[in-house]
Order: structure tokens, then sequence, then C-alpha cells
């Protein structure tokens, strides 16, 4: 497509509080987190960045139509792991012949998903 550089410059998730969630992403990924101020926050998760943008309403549905998928080499410590960062989990472990998943939740609602293989 013309004018287009084809290359995603970032993911932005709406949030209520962008430092907050940076910083569990950060944490999560191994990656550094960047408060531009208190309506921006970014994470440099190689070899995308990952935003954070304040809104005023909340999270309006309970499903989201986009989530991230982090590798993982272990499904239940993954997401032991990210519980303590404050995450959720929603649910079971799904594993068959080639790979596996977890759904997780942020600490704002935001699903993802731990997989392997």
């Amino acid at each position: 497509m013309r004018g287009v550089s084809r290359r995603i410059n970032e993911i932005v998730f709406d949030c209520a509080d962008p430092a907050a969630l940076a910083q569990f992403w950060s944490a999560l990924l191994g990656a550094p987190a960047h408060v531009r101020d208190p309506d921006w926050a970014t994470v440099a998760a190689d070899p995308v960045l990952i935003a954070f943008q304040r809104v005023p309403e909340g999270k309006q549905s309970p499903k989201n139509r986009l989530h991230l998928d982090v590798e993982a080499v272990d499904l239940l410590g993954a997401a032991a792991a990210a519980e303590a960062l404050g995450a959720t989990r929603l649910g079971d472990v799904i594993e068959d012949g080639t790979g596996g998943f977890v759904v997780m939740a942020d600490p704002e609602g935001n699903e993802f998903c731990f997989v392997t293989g």
C-alpha cells in the first residue's frame, strides 16, 4: 500500500494507569519501561514497542478481540510468576501434542496468553 511502511510501530493498550501497567509488563518480559508522563508509558519489548495510554473509560467488554501471545518454557511456572506480579489466570493450561497455552489477564484485565510449541 502506498505511503505505508508495512511495519507495526507499536501496540497500544488503553488503560487507567499507564505507569503501573508498564511496570507490570516490564517485569513480566524483562524489558525496560519508560514513563513519559502520567498519560503515556512504554515497554521496549524487542522487536516491538508496547505502549500504554491513559483513557477515561474502563474496559468495556469482558473479552479482548486482540491479545498478545508470550512465549513460555513452563506454562505453570510462567502463570505463577505472572500471578505474583498481579495477573489473573483465566483458565486451565491447555496442551496438545504440539504445544499449549494458558489464558491470563494483566492487572487491568487485558488478556494475554503464555504459549509453548
